[in-house]
């Protein structure tokens, strides 16, 4: 009976040794994840995502692959989407701007047993698609935040500035900060990501609508710099205050100049940098957390913009 313990204890001991000499091998190889998002690297908000997946590919040995269309364009999206089950990675990190459109193609990743984890955008449709899990900012809560601290600041009349009409995440932000600004008014300009249409559909705003008072960009550095030089142009600056979601480090400097009132940080570097992790150990160990992850809001104000500058700069934050 002795002898029988002791085989089985050998045996015992002999696949755990298999079994950690598995895990060893599985954790020495460098899964590969392709991250398709509709942010080109070449826009600084997309730029700091891609420094944080580059960063956690490092980290964590992994190849990553950054692939966005070369303009918002939701077909060309799923495509990429598609292109990318067909080459069969560890995971598949996508933003998800427009549900319906996108809904297809991410389905087809979850059918062929690829797992998928949304970052950005796309946060309501996260469990409905089968996605693992989404790490970003819940928008339209994050809109209620901004509208009520707009409404607590004396303000009446917010012009939201859309660059990306037809962004699932940019239409919370309007119609959250619209929720929030409760007995004020909201309204909605909308335009391209073009500086200079940018430019001057606000000037034309602010001229023809003299009862506006704060112009909020849903982009630091594709609208905000450029509210805070149309405001400063026109020397409306007493009247007209300028805030927007996302940084960068010239809207940063508006705000610690007291140019600005406030940035909204939803930290990109974050939604970058923790799919590619969370799919690193999911390839390896099998975990992965139960739950979404919000990476914002935060309000970045004067007292603080200083000292996130620098780190702006270099593409962090």
């Amino acid at each position: 009976m002795k002898s029988i313990w002791k085989k089985l204890a050998y045996g015992v001991v002999a696949v755990g040794i298999a079994a950690s000499c598995s895990v060893g091998v599985k954790a020495q190889e460098q899964p590969s994840i392709i991250a398709v998002t509709h942010g080109q690297a070449s826009d600084p908000f997309w730029s700091i995502v891609k420094n944080g997946m580059m960063q956690a590919a490092k980290d964590s040995n992994v190849k990553v692959d950054y692939r966005a269309p070369e303009t918002f364009d939701m077909v060309a999206m799923a495509q990429l989407i598609e292109a990318a089950v067909n080459q069969h990675p560890a995971g598949i990190v996508i933003s998800n701007p427009d549900p319906d459109a996108l809904g297809p193609a991410i389905e087809k990743a979850v059918a062929a047993g690829i797992p998928v984890i949304s970052m950005n955008s796309g946060i309501a449709a996260q469990e409905k698609l089968g996605i693992k899990l989404h790490v970003g900012q819940d928008e339209t809560p994050a809109g209620i935040k901004v509208g009520a601290k707009l409404k607590s600041l004396g303000l009446k009349h917010v012009l939201c500035v859309n660059q990306e009409v037809g962004n699932a995440a940019l239409d919370q932000r309007c119609a959250g900060t619209e929720k929030g600004f409760e007995g004020g008014k909201v309204t909605v300009l909308p335009t391209t990501a073009d500086p200079a249409e940018i430019e001057a559909k606000i000037q034309a705003a602010l001229t023809s609508d003299p009862s506006i008072d704060v112009v909020l960009g849903l982009s630091a550095p594709l609208v905000g710099e450029r509210a805070v030089a149309v405001v400063e142009k026109m020397g409306v600056a007493d009247k007209v205050k300028v805030a927007s979601y996302d940084l960068s480090a010239n809207f940063l400097q508006a705000v610690a100049d007291g140019k600005a009132l406030f940035a909204v940080d939803q930290q990109p570097y974050l939604q970058g940098y923790l799919p590619v992790t969370f799919l690193a150990l999911y390839a390896r160990y099998g975990t992965i957390p139960a739950g979404n992850v919000p990476s914002g809001p935060s309000f970045v104000e004067k007292d603080t913009a200083a000292s996130v500058i620098e780190k702006s700069s270099k593409g962090i934050r």
